[in-house]
């Protein structure tokens, strides 16, 4: 993991207080949320073109791992998170709405690191990353025209905003992979890198152009985190346990299993939150919801890393 990746929770966090602190400057104020879509476009244009896309084969290669994976994020999660959210945030619907969309995006980067670190099976976590990717893209509108209604949060129209902001950076990232396809050297060691590193500098761009927009609001509200903690921390614990009989379930061996925490442990704040910056611009508590998940995400996984390097010494120890 490279240097801003390894700090770029941080780096969110300094530049919600940098927004906050431009956002007292009527003049800045009144124009920050302009500068929001096009820096977000290039996020994700970003992000999109950085994807390995070979990975989608390589995932089918042990299709019980890719299988169980796929359901575990993309229908026991989202159901899970709407439930939580239900008995926790149900008199908070901005709140619940920003919950379920961190909870339904699973993790396209750090949590190799975190699978590295506990000595799992990287490559068939890596060879999850576009699958990962690709059906939140697709299911996002879906969660959203879902899950609106019973938050009461947003509009269904919202639904089309999704689809379009999703699609025309993928699109695009698509292209330009097509058009420079005789030119690998150019893609590979000079695009692909700089959009790969600066991709976290274009999200930072865009959270503190929008908290500079409407930061008067947020702080009147900050005392609402304290509600997250307990539904978050309900999440981690129900999917490490999950995961855990799972891989004994289906009897994967230990380097899968621990992929398997990874994948289904890790979430995406990024993307979600490009989503909520762009359609809910004046909902910022909503995107409070994505800066304030991985201040608990990163610790559970590093110590969830460590918790599985013992339980893996524990395990070789008992067969010896």
């Amino acid at each position: 993991m490279k240097r801003m990746e390894q700090h770029q929770t941080w780096m969110i966090l300094a530049a919600v207080g940098i927004g906050l602190l431009l956002g007292q400057l009527p003049m800045i104020e009144g124009y920050a949320g302009a500068l929001i879509m096009p820096f977000l476009v290039l996020m994700l244009y970003g992000l999109f073109l950085s994807v390995p896309l070979k990975g989608f084969t390589e995932a089918w290669k042990n299709i019980r791992f890719t299988g169980t994976s796929l359901i575990i994020n993309f229908l026991w999660t989202p159901f899970l998170a709407w439930g939580l959210g239900a008995v926790f945030l149900v008199d908070h619907p901005a709140l619940w709405l920003g919950f379920i969309l961190l909870l339904v995006t699973p993790c396209t980067d750090w949590y190799l690191v975190f699978t590295s670190t506990a000595k799992g099976n990287v490559t068939l976590a890596a060879s999850m990353l576009p699958w990962n990717l690709l059906l939140q893209i697709t299911f996002l509108p879906l969660y959203i025209f879902l899950f609106a209604g019973t938050t009461g949060a947003v509009e269904a129209g919202a639904v089309v905003e999704v689809i379009l902001f999703l699609v025309i950076p993928l699109f695009f990232a698509v292209l330009t992979r097509r058009l420079l396809k005789t030119r690998k050297e150019l893609l590979e060691q000079r695009m692909i890198p700089f959009f790969h590193s600066a991709k976290i500098l274009f999200l930072c761009a865009a959270i503190a152009a929008m908290f500079a927009s409407q930061g008067s609001y947020l702080v009147n509200n900050l005392s609402v985190i304290l509600l997250l903690v307990l539904p978050l921390l309900f999440f981690f614990v129900l999917n490490v346990m999950l995961a855990h009989l799972t891989g004994k379930l289906l009897r994967f061996n230990w380097d899968d299993t621990v992929s398997l925490h990874m994948t289904t442990i890790a979430r995406n704040s990024p993307v979600a939150l490009t989503v909520v910056l762009t359609v809910f611009p004046e909902q910022p508590l909503i995107a409070l919801v994505l800066i304030i998940g991985p201040l608990l995400e990163l610790p559970i996984l590093a110590v969830l890393s460590q918790l599985l390097l013992h339980m893996r010494k524990g395990k070789n120890g008992h067969e010896q």
